[in-house]
C-alpha cells in the first residue's frame, strides 16, 4: 500500500509541476523516477515516451501508467496515473473558476507568455536529451533525419512517421542491438 501511495505521490507532483505537456515532463520524470526512486531506467522511460507518443490519450498519462504498472501491476498503473492527473483536475477546475475574470489582466497574459517560453525551453531539452541517448549510430542519425524531415517539410502525420521509422529501424537493424 506504500508503494501504491508513492507512486499517486510521486506523480501527482510531476503532474502538479509540469507545464506544457508530456514533453515538459520528461526532466521531472528523469529526476525523480529514474534518478532518485530508481523505478525505472532512462532507456525505459524513453521506450515508455515512444510507445505512449504511438498510444492513444495524453503521453504524460500513458507514462506514468506504463511506470505504475511495472511497479505494482494494475493497480500501481491505477495509482500513478491517477497522481498525474490529479492535479490538472484540480487546477483546471480554479482556472475554469476564474479565468474569465483575469484573462484580460496585462499581468496575467505576461506571466502566461513567459510560461509558454519556459515550456519550449524544458521541450528543447527533452529532445536534446533524448537525441543523444537515442541516436547511437549512422543508421539512427539517418532515420532521425527522414523522420524529422517528414513530418516538417512534408508535414506527414506522426503516426505515419512512426510507424514507418520503426519498419526502417526493423529492416535495417534487424535483430541488433542500437
Amino acid at each position: 500500500m506504500k508503494e501504491l501511495a508513492d507512486l499517486f505521490l510521486s506523480f501527482c507532483r510531476i503532474g502538479g509541476f509540469t507545464f506544457g505537456g508530456g514533453y515538459a515532463m520528461l526532466p521531472m520524470i528523469q529526476k525523480e523516477i529514474v534518478e532518485q526512486r530508481k523505478w525505472a531506467t532512462e532507456e525505459e522511460v524513453m521506450d515508455y515516451f515512444a510507445i505512449g507518443q504511438c498510444t492513444p490519450g495524453v503521453i504524460a498519462v500513458n507514462t506514468a501508467t506504463f511506470i505504475g504498472y511495472k511497479r505494482k501491476g494494475i493497480l500501481g498503473g491505477i495509482a500513478a496515473t491517477a497522481g498525474v492527473v490529479f492535479p490538472s483536475i484540480i487546477i483546471v477546475t480554479i482556472i475554469a473558476a476564474f479565468l474569465n475574470n483575469f484573462a484580460e489582466i496585462v499581468v496575467v497574459q505576461n506571466a502566461l507568455g513567459a510560461i509558454r517560453t519556459v515550456v519550449g525551453v524544458l521541450i528543447l531539452n527533452a529532445v536534446i536529451r533524448m537525441w543523444k541517448k537515442t541516436s547511437v549510430d549512422k543508421i539512427c542519425i539517418a532515420i532521425t533525419v527522414i523522420a524529422f524531415i517528414a513530418s516538417f517539410v512534408f508535414d506527414i502525420s506522426p503516426i505515419i512517421v512512426v510507424v514507418i521509422g520503426g519498419g526502417l529501424g526493423l529492416f535495417l537493424k534487424g535483430g541488433k542491438k542500437v
